[in-house]
């Protein structure tokens, strides 16, 4: 996970300020909900300029912040590639 992809998830999940992030890190458990995933969707579009492949709108991409980080750079690669 990058620095930015960090501030992006500790921003828009005020818990996570106060425990340290890791791949195994829960974000449901951090207080996201329906509302907050499209904010933090569309934060990471904005923030990060990526977009994530609609197959990857799912609540295992959401799941923990490593699923979460693993498709945003997946996602960054494609962009990359194409």
């Amino acid at each position: 996970m990058d620095a930015m992809f960090q501030n992006v998830l500790r921003d828009h999940l005020p818990r996570l300020l106060q425990q340290p992030l890791t791949d195994d890190t829960r974000l449901r458990d951090a207080g996201l909900d329906s509302m907050k995933s499209v904010d933090l969707l569309f934060a990471i579009e904005d923030e990060l300029g990526v977009s994530l492949p609609d197959d990857d709108l799912n609540e295992e991409t959401f799941a923990t912040a490593g699923s979460l980080w693993r498709a945003v750079d997946a996602a960054r690669t494609a962009e990359a590639v194409a």
